[in-house]
């Protein structure tokens, strides 16, 4: 079996529900994923194997389409005897299932509102009008497929298990033998993929200090490390670009709070059950997209002038929906979360 969705880290750790319940049905499940979200799909229980393909018409900086892409991709899912792809309201599964085709697979199941013809074996349909979390929406893909979660699972997101050991991260300011007890720290992620759901960095570094002031310990968590430097100044611990994404996992488990935008890392706080502060810019749906599964304070005007554009950039002069927050409120969600 073969699930796919091929764009960033947060969409494919929602799709965990979905590949689990195709896992309870399958003898290996191979997982398709664009270079962004390959580290998260090799994360996901159920996933055996882990392909990486970078999509043209899915991928934020699109390569050309050329053969020798098509070829690779086809060479790839070689073997595969049926497909399940992934795809948010805004995707195309097409042209994917075309590839997989001249793949040779035999059974493919995606949504797609558009005639398949002979494309796809199930064609699920949906009212996009309708928002539903994107897990339940990708979840409903498989089980139209035929595939169903296994008993006892609570089709919430996960990851693998174990987590690494992130002692070399925290020895040195939680204590002996460097075992932070669940709730010891509050993590604040400040970066996104996209400016337009970004909070100014500004905010997030008057946050820290007034989450430290009110007596907790930050860390402060991303990819860029000018970003996060900043943003912990010389009261939090600045753990920027020294985590793997499993690292980081095990960072946030161990959180009382994740506070960050609509990203990658407010998904897998859901994925290891640690609650979030969800600094939410409208662009897409917050029932569509806000960390699932686990308690959420969602801050940001979502009926913003930006409601649903999609937009990656801000579309709306001086950013209002994210900008308009305040650290106080953000002081006073983790509060709400922690006691």
């Amino acid at each position: 079996m073969l699930v796919a969705r091929l764009d960033d880290a947060g969409d494919v750790l929602l799709a965990g529900p979905a590949v689990r319940a195709v896992r309870a049905g399958a003898r290996e499940v191979v997982f398709l994923a664009g270079p962004n979200g390959r580290a998260a799909a090799e994360l996901l229980p159920g996933v055996d194997r882990v392909i990486v393909w970078r999509a043209p018409w899915i991928d934020h900086t699109p390569p050309p389409v050329t053969a020798e892409g098509v070829r690779e991709l086809v060479a790839q899912a070689g073997g595969i005897d049926e497909a399940v792809l992934l795809t948010s309201f805004h995707q195309s599964a097409l042209p994917l299932a075309l590839l997989l085709r001249l793949a040779g697979v035999k059974r493919i199941t995606a949504i797609s509102n558009d005639y398949p013809g002979s494309l796809l074996d199930v064609r699920h349909v949906v009212d996009e009008s309708v928002d539903v979390p994107e897990a339940e929406r990708m979840l409903a893909v498989a089980r139209a497929a035929g595939f169903e979660l296994p008993e006892g699972d609570d089709g919430k997101l996960a990851v693998q298990r174990p987590l690494p050991d992130i002692a070399k991260f925290t020895g040195q300011w939680v204590g002996v033998g460097g075992v932070a007890d669940k709730g010891a720290y509050v993590v604040v992620h400040p970066g996104t993929s996209a400016p337009a759901r970004t909070w100014p960095a500004e905010r997030h570094r008057q946050a820290v200090r007034e989450l430290v002031e009110d007596g907790h310990q930050v860390v402060v968590t991303g990819t860029e490390r000018d970003l996060t430097a900043y943003v912990a100044s010389d009261v939090a611990v600045d753990l920027g670009g020294v985590t793997t994404f499993a690292e980081l996992a095990a960072v946030i488990e161990r959180a009382g709070v994740l506070v960050a935008g609509n990203t990658g890392p407010a998904h897998l706080a859901a994925a290891v059950g640690t609650p979030v502060v969800s600094l939410f810019a409208p662009v897409v749906p917050a029932v569509r997209w806000a960390p699932y599964g686990v308690p959420v304070v969602l801050l940001g005007d979502q009926e913003a002038p930006c409601r649903g554009s999609r937009a990656r950039t801000c579309p709306v002069a001086g950013h209002p929906c994210l900008s308009q927050v305040t650290s106080e409120q953000v002081v006073k969600a983790v509060r709400e979360l922690t006691q």
